[in-house]
């Protein structure tokens, strides 16, 4: 209760205790007047004509003034918002309690220190007599909230300025802020607080299976709390068209670790795939070029050695034809290929034998065994070109006296390094001693060097030859 001057009145104040004892306790005016007087929080009474009939120390060192230069005055003096304290007194006079109102008080330096009351009337025989405010400063988080708002607003600004498609969401997948990109990408506005997962109408994988918004990346993110990096997909936009993007979906924590949301970026790649697409034709019309030109200089090198008269113009034609026709056999396999960093190694080295087998009598059996998966492209034509002197040289000097031949072809990686023997049933010879077999020995030997790679030449019956080279690419 609040007393007013003029009245001398003692109270009594019931303790209930554990076994519902009660004790009558005295408390003395002179407690009620401390009470208000030296209470913690600042607190006013003001008249039902708004004058101020008493404050305390702490109301009056909040606002800066002495206790003459407030108490007596009207309220209204000292609210920055003449509205507001209308309203303050309307619906106290109404009988109404305020619980943290907001409000704006003038302090005696001039500034302005935001507040919140929490107020109720007193009546007598329904005459209203006076407020009882309790009066809270907020300036601080005032400041800070606006201080908040204004980065806010800030962040908000540079979103909407991104080229890029920026949108968030909360912990359970519902869309809480998209940017103008984002709209304007997925051709559409999203609905804040029921569209989930993904500002985009309809998804597709890289592929073109259809992608539900549960099972796309986004979704994937806040489920497993994790970010989701190197995923393509496709959208369909309302009006029908599509377009790829790259999104990076990314948890948003915060500052006990919990999740609370996600952010994400789209980001077009329509001009990447058109520049892939465009290379793709390019690649695709000179690999075809390429091909054909293959085919018309082995085509011209084989009428060449037909119609020469000289034997050794024949076998030097029918060496380069051979050659020719290898490298024509790698450039296929480079032509057919999807991955244009790299060939399977099976078809390379098929494609090859099958190339030099045109040469060789029908006494010649070719045995082939690839475990190697990959080769790179720069490696192809080196390779074609030993692979087709090695079985030139088994051919011609591996038969044995009734003129059949069988070869052995393995090429194998291990270790970071390929290994490529081809082996026969011949008398086998020294590589030192060229000589006794093809000069394209030299060929070999130079082509290996461009591999960064050795060959070697195992002793002893039947010609095992040896190529070993990095899977490192070389300059």
């Amino acid at each position: 209760m609040l007393l007013h001057e003029g009245q001398n009145l003692f109270g009594k104040v019931g303790l209930v205790s554990d076994n519902s004892d009660v004790a009558q306790t005295d408390i003395s005016l002179d407690d009620y007047e401390d009470f208000f007087e030296n209470g913690a929080l600042p607190l006013h009474l003001v008249g039902a004509d708004g004058t101020i009939l008493r404050a305390n120390q702490a109301e009056l060192d909040m606002l800066g003034y002495s206790a003459d230069e407030y108490v007596g005055r009207k309220i209204s003096e000292f609210h920055a918002d003449a509205d507001t304290i209308d309203e303050i007194f309307a619906r106290l006079g109404a009988g109404e309690k305020l619980i943290r109102f907001p409000s704006r008080m003038i302090a005696k330096d001039g500034s302005v220190r935001h507040v919140e009351i929490t107020s109720s009337a007193l009546f007598r025989n329904g005459e209203f007599v006076n407020t009882r405010c309790f009066t809270t400063d907020v300036s601080e988080i005032f400041r800070a909230r606006r201080q908040l708002a204004r980065k806010d607003e800030e962040t908000r600004q540079i979103l909407e300025a991104l080229p890029a498609a920026v949108y968030t969401t909360d912990a359970q997948g519902k869309i809480t802020y998209f940017n103008r990109a984002a709209a304007e990408l997925a051709g559409r506005n999203p609905i804040i607080g029921e569209d989930e997962w993904c500002v985009t109408y309809r998804l597709f994988t890289s592929d073109g299976q259809p992608l539900p918004h549960h099972e796309c990346p986004m979704a994937i993110a806040l489920k497993e709390n994790r970010p989701v990096r190197g995923v393509e997909a496709m959208a369909q936009r309302p009006d029908g068209s599509m377009f790829p993007f790259l999104p990076f979906p990314t948890p948003i924590r915060n500052g006990d670790g919990d999740l609370v949301g996600a952010v994400n970026m789209l980001v077009d790649i329509s001009d990447r795939k058109l520049a892939e697409s465009n290379q793709r034709v390019f690649l695709d019309e000179l690999n075809h070029r390429v091909k054909n030109n293959m085919t018309m200089l082995y085509a011209l090198i084989r009428s060449a050695e037909r119609e020469s008269y000289s034997t050794e113009a024949r076998a030097v034609l029918g060496d380069a034809a051979q050659r020719v026709g290898a490298m024509a056999a790698a450039q296929q396999v480079l032509y057919t290929e999807h991955d244009r960093t790299g060939v399977d190694a099976r078809d390379f080295v098929r494609a090859v034998c099958d190339s030099a087998r045109q040469a060789f009598s029908k006494d010649v059996t070719l045995h082939i065994d690839v475990d190697a998966r990959y080769l790179r492209n720069d490696v192809t034509m080196p390779l074609a070109l030993i692979l087709n002197e090695l079985l030139t040289n088994a051919a011609k000097h591996g038969c044995d006296d009734s003129g059949s031949c069988e070869i052995w072809i393995s090429l194998t990686r291990s270790d970071g390094e390929y290994l490529l023997t081809v082996r026969d049933r011949g008398p086998g010879y020294d590589f030192k001693d060229t000589g006794r077999r093809s000069s394209g020995t030299g060929l070999i030997a130079g082509l290996v060097r461009q591999l960064r790679g050795s060959f070697s030449v195992s002793p002893g019956p039947g010609a095992l030859c040896t190529v070993r080279f990095t899977d490192q690419p070389y300059n």
